[in-house]
């Protein structure tokens, strides 16, 4: 299992400098097969590197490098492809992603998010355009995921664990194909399937402090968390996420409330809606929207409000150009995900059966929260409150929230 973390600052450059690096290291390999005295292992302890004798150059350590001077791609010494195209499952001389999402693939939050995410992978690295399926019922996943196998595609990407049940069986019904699937806390790894998840009671920790905060200087005191119908994985963000709010103020309160049937219900603008008014109607002074394709509307709805609002998942919500507001972003984006797995896939460090966490241990993690247009003071406060958390101090509390959510 890799447990380590990607700093969010190198995960927002630009796709082309992704691509680039990515070349970069195709290069030594060219270089390594080509003389086999060559020395091709990492440089010194600050992660940086000088160029190698026969001129290629490493990465340096801000993940950029230059292309070759004929900007022609890395060939290996007996003429084959470079190390990318062997996700070319069928042969065909290109690479396709397809990925499935339980939601719509234009929701405003997660799942449009993770869409996002390996369309602008696949583009940095010149692949042909992404194949979405969205909308996919759980009870129907293995037929959706299997009608997206036949259509050509190398590469599967299963955005959320609710879509994941028949993957296992998949797998080995279709081994040429390259499979990931960010399943999410309590999927096991599998055989034939790369997986990653997060620590999602941090992430949720953080957000309730992040959220108290906010309460603290606007003067209110209860937030009401919209989810779909009490799953697992909602009863951990509820609990973690309270947890957080009374880091602050002990006297906060979090209520929550379903917005439509078993299981995961998080497309029902109705049933937000009519949630949403039972918040109103109870004072409400935050909104969180735990929702997929309800979200956006939600969000709407809280503005027109003046509640706090925030993200389930997105990042990108706090310099978004739209005509909507969230005051904060509570972040488990799935294209980020993406964006940091799939450089160490192509690379060869994370491979079908491995499980990637991302953790929740500093300001720049790629998972964790944002307040949009923090203070000073009231980032200050952010860091000073979430410090027990990235030392790691909450590990038994945190621990304990998931043993109730998920029953182990």
């Amino acid at each position: 299992m890799i447990t380590h973390d990607i700093p969010e600052g190198k995960l927002k450059r630009h796709p082309l400098m992704l691509l680039l690096a990515i070349l970069a290291a195709f290069s030594l390999i060219a270089a390594a097969c080509g003389d086999d005295d060559d020395d091709t292992s990492a440089g010194g302890d600050d992660g940086t590197s000088e160029p190698s004798d026969d001129g290629t150059e490493e990465p340096s350590d801000d993940g950029t490098s230059e292309p070759s001077d004929d900007g022609e791609e890395p060939m290996t010494d007996d003429g084959e492809e470079p190390m990318h195209m062997e996700f070319d499952a069928n042969g065909d001389g290109e690479v396709v992603i397809g990925i499935g999402t339980a939601g719509p693939r234009d929701d405003g939050a997660y799942y449009e998010a993770a869409v996002n995410g390996a369309r602008e992978f696949a583009e940095s690295q010149g692949w042909s355009d992404i194949i979405v399926i969205d909308n996919i019922d759980p009870n129907e996943s293995g037929t959706d995921l299997s009608n997206l196998a036949e259509q050509g595609v190398d590469i599967i990407i299963i955005a959320s664990g609710e879509s994941a049940d028949a993957a296992p069986d998949l797998v080995q019904e279709y081994p040429d194909i390259f499979w990931y699937c960010r399943c999410g806390a309590g999927y096991p790894e599998t055989p034939g399937l790369a997986t990653s998840r997060d620590d999602s009671g941090a992430i949720e920790y953080a957000a309730g402090v992040a959220t108290g905060i906010l309460l603290e200087d606007s003067g209110g005191d209860s937030v009401y968390m919209l989810g779909g119908s009490a799953a697992d994985f909602e009863v951990e963000t509820e609990l973690a996420f309270r947890l957080g709010l009374e880091a602050v103020n002990p006297e906060f309160t979090l209520t929550y409330v379903p917005t439509g049937a078993f299981p995961f219900d998080f497309d029902n603008v109705a049933g937000a809606t009519e949630a949403f008014n039972v918040a109103v109607d109870a004072g409400a002074d935050a909104i969180y929207p735990y929702l997929g394709g309800a979200h956006e509307p939600i969000i709407q709805l809280a503005n027109e409000e003046g509640l706090i609002t925030m993200s389930a998942g997105a990042s990108d919500v706090c310099t978004r150009d739209s005509d909507l507001d969230w005051d904060l972003a509570i972040k488990f984006d799935g294209g980020d995900y993406i964006r940091a797995v799939f450089p160490l896939i192509v690379a060869g460090e994370l491979d079908e059966g491995d499980q990637y966490v991302f953790q929740v241990d500093g300001p720049d993690s790629v998972a964790g929260v944002e307040i949009c247009d923090a203070t000073p003071e009231q980032q200050e406060r952010l860091e000073e409150l979430l410090a027990p958390l990235y030392a790691g101090e909450l590990a038994d509390q945190l621990f304990e929230i998931a043993a109730e959510a998920y029953g182990f």
